[in-house]
């Protein structure tokens, strides 16, 4: 007992000394072109990043202004495993009229070599969660040389000129959602964050029990002390839009649920049945996150938002409010138990009408929640609810 109290105490003491300097990462970095790199619409940069083992490091990134009368709203694009700065996700935004910044945090250009992206001289740590760093000094750890990175990044947009530093948002994918629900916590600066995938808890049901589990149960309790998002999702200040689907294989719904309950902000969320976990078009296209903030930085059509939801015995009801016309609604289900990777999903018309969703729920259902679509395709969803 007074073993596992100790290394507790240990742990919650490292998670302290670890935060990041907040007043160095919201000073610009210094940049520089990066030579080599050539993108119509983008500039190829580095920039000085935090240091790592007590020496400067460098950030490659891809970063985009487009023309327009007046300031801009921006966004960071955080990529998740096996990516890189992604120039197609940074056009992506300047084409909706929103400057972007994408940067690779693993050390890396976004170039292949034979051994995957090849590194930058004077790169941070490679990725990804710095599992095996756990013995070492926590600044030179993945997640937090990646944080600071990233508020580093934010900074660096809300230098330019042409930016409006009041309208900044953050989202990423897998990883990068992991990384966003936690450099939003630490960074209230962002006015929204919008993680997809990614979420906190990653101790309970994640991909990464058998990492853990190699790890020993002290190594394991200390890197989810440090590094685990749900250390940090209370102290969010803005709004959230989780993007998610119901079969993903590293983060399911339960972790979920758990992790978006922890900001006392407003969320919104973004569940579709069995949608696919990848960068490109499905983490980086989702037109939810486009909505939303267009919604925020520039008066569009928001989202749909529920405002309750209520759980009978067989029967199951939503209320929500919505500028755009809501033009159906779906009750999703699953009758399995198990491993929520493998359950079978269904889904059934439900019954809109003055504000309010209703279904009957299946005797069988062991999950269920409610999709609402406007007329734009756009999909809000409710809080799953597990039946014991």
């Amino acid at each position: 007992m007074r073993t596992a109290l100790l290394v507790l105490f240990l742990a919650r003491a490292a998670a302290a000394q670890s935060s990041w300097d907040l007043d160095a990462l919201s000073k610009a970095p210094k940049t520089a072109d990066a030579e080599g790199f050539q993108v119509e619409g983008l500039k190829a940069i580095t920039y000085d990043g935090v240091a790592w083992k007590g020496n400067p490091t460098r950030v490659f990134a891809w970063l985009g202004v487009p023309k327009a009368e007046g300031k801009v709203p921006a966004m960071v694009l955080v990529h998740g495993g096996g990516g890189t700065a992604f120039a197609d996700w940074a056009k992506l935004w300047t084409s909706r009229g929103y400057a972007a910044i994408a940067m690779d945090l693993c050390g890396a250009v976004p170039k292949k070599g034979a051994k995957g992206w090849e590194r930058l001289e004077q790169g941070g740590p490679p990725g990804w969660g710095g599992f095996e760093q756990i013995d070492g000094a926590e600044k030179d750890h993945w997640t937090w040389q990646a944080v600071g990175n990233i508020a580093l990044a934010h900074s660096l947009l809300r230098s330019l000129p042409e930016i409006d530093a009041d309208r900044i948002g953050i989202t990423g994918i897998s990883w990068g959602g992991y990384l966003t629900c936690i450099a939003a916590s630490v960074d209230s600066r962002y006015k929204f964050a919008a993680p997809v995938y990614g979420c906190g808890f990653l101790g309970d049901n994640s991909t990464w029990l058998g990492t853990f589990e190699k790890m020993g149960k002290e190594k394991a309790d200390k890197w989810l002390k440090l590094w685990d998002p749900s250390q940090y999702l209370k102290q969010a200040k803005m709004p959230f839009l989780w993007v998610n689907g119901t079969n993903d294989f590293a983060y399911p719904l339960d972790s979920y649920l758990k992790s978006y309950r922890l900001p006392a902000t407003e969320r919104t969320l973004a569940i579709r049945v069995r949608m696919a976990h990848a960068h490109g078009g499905p983490g980086e296209k989702p037109e939810e996150i486009h909505a939303f903030a267009n919604a925020i930085f520039k008066g569009g059509v928001p989202l749909a938002r529920i405002t309750a939801q209520k759980a009978d015995k067989n029967s199951f009801s939503v209320e929500f409010t919505s500028k755009a016309p809501i033009v159906k609604a779906e009750l999703n289900f699953t009758r399995d138990a198990g491993k929520w990777q493998a359950r079978k999903w269904e889904s059934v018309a439900a019954t809109v009408e003055s504000g309010r969703v209703t279904c009957a729920v299946p005797e069988d259902a062991k999950v269920y929640y409610v999709n609402l679509f406007d007329d734009r395709n756009l999909v809000v969803s409710s809080e799953h609810v597990e039946r014991p």
